[in-house]
């Protein structure tokens, strides 16, 4: 793989980080590019397997509900994984839960306390950190099979600039020596192991430790979809199918992922 960003690792050096059960995983990196969620949608006809695109910088990054995901060079470590389940599209719900386990988790082995925001925000100290964004693509060769494109979006610096630039106050990794090479190669790992499991027992496998890195347990949070509030009550976690459970004054209720967001009440 030619590289022609100094910063970024080659495809070569990430593999020689990367545990056994990564080495199935076709590393891709780039200096740059628009998307590495959509470049990846665009071939998925093509892969073979496994697949990672890693960009220094997206100029077109995707978020949640069609918002931009912001990079710049050395500030972020920005993403795709292509990975192919042998399940039908309705059985990935909770799989961005799952992925942000994975990723939490990673970064507490790195020595950042992140905590988890339903259904799929990394937080630190209450600020967003990280963002996931999963979107399918059906397997032409096999109708019993649907690829998933997983991308994730970590700040590791410049937090002070990118919040005066969107408005709102984000997290990053700064004053922790963490090497940028080194947390990819660690996140490919749990991946390998987070993803195989998924596809066996679902969300379900991931549910007690999401709950344990909840953000919100036991706080009053509103339920929000475009700027109205849908629903308030207290968080008490997830289900075994992703849900959040709200704690409400006409008893518990589950809330599903979909555009809708979750605030803190009062905010």
């Amino acid at each position: 793989m030619i590289l022609t960003e100094p910063s970024l690792p080659t495809a070569q050096q990430l593999a020689a980080l990367c545990g056994p059960n990564a080495q199935d995983i076709t590393l891709r990196i780039v200096a740059e590019t628009g998307s590495t969620n959509a470049d990846l949608l665009a071939e998925t006809a093509q892969l073979q397997g496994p697949t990672l695109l890693w960009a220094g910088l997206q100029t077109a990054g995707k978020g949640r509900a069609g918002r931009s995901w912001h990079s710049a060079p050395d500030a972020t470590l920005t993403f795709s994984l292509a990975w192919k389940f042998a399940l039908p599209v309705q059985a990935l719900a909770g799989l961005s839960l799952a992925v942000g386990v994975a990723v939490v988790e990673t970064l507490i082995a790195f020595g950042v306390d992140a905590r988890l925001k339903w259904p799929n925000d990394i937080l630190r100290n209450g600020n967003k950190l990280a963002g996931i964004l999963i979107e399918t693509a059906v397997d032409k060769t096999d109708r019993h099979s649907i690829w998933a494109v997983i991308g994730v979006g970590i700040n590791l610096a410049g937090a002070h600039d990118l919040s005066a630039r969107i408005g709102r106050t984000v997290a990053d990794t700064s004053g922790l020596a963490l090497e940028r090479e080194r947390l990819m190669a660690a996140l490919l790992d749990a991946f390998s192991k987070a993803l195989p499991l998924f596809e066996q027992q679902g969300f379900k496998a991931f549910a007690t430790a999401w709950n344990a890195l909840d953000a919100y347990a036991g706080q009053a949070v509103n339920i929000i979809d475009q700027g109205e509030v849908l629903q308030h009550g207290n968080a008490v976690g997830v289900d075994e199918s992703g849900r959040l459970l709200l704690e409400t004054v006409h008893g518990r209720m589950a809330i599903s992922a979909g555009d809708v967001s979750l605030r803190i009440s009062g905010e």
